[in-house]
């Protein structure tokens, strides 16, 4: 369709008030095709089987530059081909028998005007590759995925800009079940992606080039490009009545839609988080349909950078399948629970990391423990899309290996039971580390977190002291804390394949057990060197615990947005902290650094004078 007929088609359906789709018929199934309309929501996830993501392409984004261009703008926007016919089938041929799609809608969705109707010339073109998954009998979810961010407007402080959200997200999702109405129970929703959660206090369009005339148009519309004002307990209640007004606006579309299988993102679409008993499912008029959506990317040091590191401690093992038996909580609930993205990626170099393919293969044996579907987001890393080749040939077998048609022998009974056999004579052959210490493991223990400015060098990031998390050939020094004292902590990557590090994506000082040990105790840094240069710190740090137990200082870390309310320093007071007191942009190209920090207690502590030296509190 022309663009001109297109925005007359978009205008005329603003001016009325009314929301315009166009209907499409779906493609045809294979004939033999299970029908699905009798099966629980359980019983729907072992029909899905494996699945994996068409990443970074319909959701790629680019409305910031127009809402008017070709859909092939968009689709490649973020360096991806166009999607072919031959993209699904070799899908199917790895074994995969479910894709998920995710889609960024409001790329020709011209809401700032006001104008909240689809495109139909993109909902023709994600009818045509939803249709190539149809030919080759895969199931099919399709969602709304970060999509510019736009979610924020639902934290904002404004009510005006909080409805703006409402009315788009009720109108997009009318559109989208209207026009897939004909679709059989193969096609899946899926309400949102990562939002539903933290991230509605998003500030809408972050990091997008905001060009004059769309700053005019958003300040017509009244919409302020700030962070939102919901406390977590509001987002909690927001994420859950998002889901409520998804389910409810899907069903209110009739045909298919009213049986068919929501797939509902969990908060942050985070394990833990989901289970916190603030979120909790919608109702639905529809019996056994419901389905939960969660990501899986523990550790992320290791599942989500590039970065070669190591995988298949005691410690690993126990923590996924930890996570894994709390998730399960939800099928016990007779929900389906889909894992929506998982992956641990390869190396920058393009192969598979140390443990690749045990990570892989516990995850799967405990997603068929528990009757999870785990879809592997891919967008090029394993699967070149120009000419169908995989990265490794032992992933791929295994993928195939694990397809609901090489097991089509087996019972649910058998599965499980092979499952939970692996995973237990798995972990039993595991190592209890890769690297050996001799601090002992109950004491308190001062590191450095690290990621490199491009995520390909890291050292135990994440409140859990993790040694064995690290890159190849890295070399750190951690130190023993002991009480009140001078101590330094380094870190040398000249033995890394990079040879050197540049610049931080993230980093910190992490101390182990710090809140339980030590109470009140402050770190109070001295030096930080890089290859002996001393480097000036722009902020004052700050002493502060995400999880009760490690104490922090925060060196580089963007993601917090205001000074926590307990956090401490050694002389007291706030001003002038900052999680950033490196730059990361200055500090360049170096082999090592090196921090010299103080512990000791801080303003409301204990006096230095009443502390010896070598004594240790108790927990």
């Amino acid at each position: 369709m022309k663009n001109s007929l297109a925005k007359t088609i978009r205008t005329a359906a603003a001016a009325m008030g009314a929301v315009m789709v166009l209907s499409c018929a779906p493609a045809a199934f294979a004939e033999d095709a299970h029908d699905l309309s009798s099966l629980t929501a359980g019983e729907f996830t072992v029909m899905m089987g494996n699945g994996i993501n068409l990443g970074n392409t319909m959701e790629a984004y680019g409305h910031v530059y127009g809402t008017d261009r070709d859909t092939s703008y968009y689709e490649t926007v973020w360096g991806q081909p166009l999607t072919t016919a031959q993209m699904f089938a070799d899908y199917k041929a790895a074994g995969f028998d479910s894709v998920r799609i995710p889609v960024a809608w409001t790329n020709m969705i011209d809401y700032e005007s006001g104008d909240y109707t689809i495109d139909p010339r993109l909902l023709e073109r994600v009818k045509e590759i939803v249709d190539y998954a149809y030919d080759q009998d895969m199931f099919v979810i399709i969602n709304d995925h970060w999509d510019g961010s736009w979610w924020g407007m639902f934290g904002a402080k404004s009510a005006s800009t909080r409805k703006i959200a409402e009315d788009l997200y009720v109108s997009m999702w009318t559109q989208i079940a209207e026009y897939f109405s004909g679709y059989d129970l193969h096609l899946v929703f899926e309400g949102a992606n990562e939002e539903l959660g933290d991230r509605l206090n998003d500030i809408p369009l972050a990091g997008c080039d905001i060009s004059p005339e769309l700053q005019a148009k958003l300040d017509a519309a009244g919409i302020r490009l700030e962070p939102g004002v919901l406390t977590k307990d509001q987002c909690y209640a927001e994420a859950n009545r998002i889901n409520q007004l998804f389910v409810d606006t899907v069903r209110a579309t009739g045909g298919n839609n009213a049986e068919r299988f929501l797939l509902i993102p969990g908060y942050n679409t985070d394990f833990a988080a989901t289970c916190d008993p603030r979120f909790h499912m919608p109702t639905d008029s529809a019996e056994s349909r419901l389905l939960l959506s969660v990501h899986y990317y523990t550790p992320w040091s290791y599942c989500g950078t590039s970065g070669e590191s190591s995988w298949g401690t005691v410690k690993n093992y126990e923590e996924m399948n930890e996570l894994c038996k709390m998730m399960s909580r939800w099928t016990e609930a007779g929900y389906g629970v889909v894992i929506g993205e998982c992956s641990a990626m390869p190396t920058s170099a393009g192969t598979l990391k140390p443990g690749t393919l045990d990570w892989f293969g516990n995850f799967f044996d405990n997603c068929d423990l528990y009757n999870f579907v785990p879809m592997v987001w891919e967008t090029g890393d394993f699967h070149n899309k120009q000419t169908g080749a995989w990265i490794d040939d032992s992933l791929l077998s295994f993928m195939r290996e694990r397809s609901n048609t090489a097991r089509a022998g087996m019972t649910q009974e058998e599965i499980r039971a092979a499952a939970e056999a692996e995973m237990a004579a798995k972990k039993a052959a595991a190592p209890e580390s890769f690297t050996y210490s001799d601090i002992p493991a109950d004491a308190a223990v001062a590191w450095i977190m690290w990621d490199s400015a491009d995520w390909n060098l890291m050292y135990s990031v994440g409140d859990t002291y993790d040694p064995d998390s690290r890159t190849a050939g890295l070399v750190p020094v951690d130190a023993q804390i002991t009480g009140w004292g001078t101590y330094t902590v380094s870190l040398d990557f000249s033995g890394t394949a990079a040879g050197a590090n540049t610049g931080t994506a993230f980093s910190a000082i992490g101390l182990r057990y710090g809140e339980v040990l030590f109470p009140g105790y402050v770190i109070d840094i001295v030096s930080i060197t890089c290859d002996g240069k001393n480097i000036p710190m722009k902020g004052r740090p700050y002493t502060t615990s995400d999880d009760g137990l490690c104490t922090r200082v925060n060196l580089y870390n963007g993601w917090v947005s205001a000074i926590p309310a307990d956090a401490r320093t050694r002389g007291g007071g706030t001003i002038g902290c900052s999680p950033t007191v490196i730059n990361s942009d200055t500090i360049g190209t170096f082999k090592k650094i090196e921090i010299t920090f103080r512990f000791v207690p801080g303003a409301q502590g204990p006096s230095e004078n009443d502390l010896r030296r070598d004594e240790k509190p108790s927990f």
